[in-house]
């Protein structure tokens, strides 16, 4: 069984930082490439940033780039999202997404989320 577990997230002020952590199982995460995606309230889905399954090759949205930096360790299952000057309109539940680069990619394939509220 797929299993797709984030942590990381959190309030945070404006101007700060967190980084987020994807444990993933059930599937050989290291043949895969990955993503974050994001959803605000009362928003569709919006596609992060991703990488490839070796972690050579990374792209962004235009919303975070320059702030946000994704990161796998094959050897330890685990995807990353260091997220860095962060605003208020970074508030979302971020979901690590299997099997997808660059798209937001069936629901199916999103782990549970975890919140991050950027507020004063």
């Amino acid at each position: 069984e797929v299993q797709l577990v984030e942590s990381g997230g959190g309030l945070v002020q404006p101007g700060g930082s967190l980084r987020l952590s994807c444990a993933a199982s059930g599937f050989i995460f290291g043949s895969y490439d990955m993503s974050w995606v994001r959803q605000a309230p009362g928003k569709g889905p919006e596609w992060v940033s991703g990488i490839n399954y070796v972690g050579g090759i990374t792209d962004y949205g235009d919303s975070v780039k320059g702030r946000f930096t994704i990161s796998r360790d094959n050897a330890k299952n685990t995807l990353f999202l260091q997220m860095n000057s962060l605003k208020p309109e970074d508030t979302a539940v971020y979901y690590c997404v299997m099997g997808t680069m660059r798209r937001v990619g069936p629901r199916k394939n999103w782990g549970q989320g975890t919140q991050v509220t950027v507020s004063s």
